[in-house]
């Protein structure tokens, strides 16, 4: 995890630069030789990001609620290729 992406908002981030930069602060805390001075900081990272990652995962859960009926709903001919409802 580069320095900038550690200041980078957790908001422009992918979800997978997110879980990585979360991962790595976890490997942080769980360091015998973790530096005290950086904990509070790296704690309140670590609490943006996990945030906004389960804000993403409850958005993309909810979506998927949204469209699953749909896709029941939706067949497609396999002769044709055609949808139909």
């Amino acid at each position: 995890m580069s320095k900038a992406q550690s200041n980078a908002p957790v908001a422009g981030l992918t979800s997978n630069e997110a879980r990585d930069e979360l991962d790595a602060i976890v490997a942080f805390f769980e360091s015998p030789s973790a530096d005290l001075d950086q904990l509070v900081e790296k704690l309140e990272r670590a609490t943006e990001l996990a945030a906004e990652l389960d804000r993403r995962i409850t958005s993309t859960r909810l979506k998927v609620e949204e469209l699953t009926p749909m896709l029941h709903r939706i067949a497609v001919d396999l002769e044709t290729g055609e949808i139909v409802e």
